[in-house]
């Protein structure tokens, strides 16, 4: 069995991003098990919360999550050309002391979807220099922006567009085979 852990980038509850990642959960192949994790409770990062508090329980089920994965799937919002804060914050604090050493050579695959016409195409990219730092394996052979997509997804944000389904499931089966292969 393949674990990939998916995070979605939103907190909103009917948000194309978290649709997107229940989609790639359902379309996912015969083996392959994709985890999809929760950052709604992870609070902002605070160096001395951290150090009074220690890591906070969402993270260490993120982390533990983390762990048992053979990937990372990123469904990445784009906010102002850009990585979302929230989605950026989880991570920061996912990477906090020991968590790093989570990130080190896991294969990482990001995709995302946005009504306006470019996808996120800005923000897939901003996150490379964020994975490159953490030391994770980008997987460079498959790349997945879904643009205009306010009207592929229902108003619950479910995703209801057949061909970009079949991408998604192609792009799912094409990330889970290279880390059965352990090619990234």
């Amino acid at each position: 069995m393949t674990t990939i852990l998916g995070l979605s980038g939103s907190l909103r509850r009917a948000s194309i991003n978290a649709g997107l990642l229940r989609t790639a959960r359902d379309v996912a192949p015969d083996g392959v098990n994709i985890i999809v994790g929760d950052i709604s409770q992870v609070p902002l990062y605070n160096g001395d919360d951290e150090a009074a508090r220690g890591t906070p329980p969402a993270i260490a089920v993120l982390n533990a999550q983390l762990a048992g994965a053979d990937g990372l799937l990123l469904v990445t919002p784009e906010y102002n050309n850009g990585i979302p804060g929230v989605f950026k914050n989880a991570i920061d604090w996912m990477s906090r002391g020991e968590g790093l050493a989570l990130f080190a050579g896991k294969p990482v695959a990001v995709i995302g979807a946005s009504p306006g016409g470019f996808g996120t195409t800005q923000a897939q990219t901003h996150w490379w220099p964020v994975l490159r730092t953490l030391k994770t394996r980008p997987w460079w052979d498959g790349r997945l922006m879904v643009s205009r997509a306010g009207g592929l997804f229902d108003a619950d944000g479910n995703l209801t567009d057949d061909k970009t389904r079949a991408q998604l499931a192609d792009f799912v089966a094409g990330f889970a085979a290279s880390l059965a292969s352990g090619k990234d």
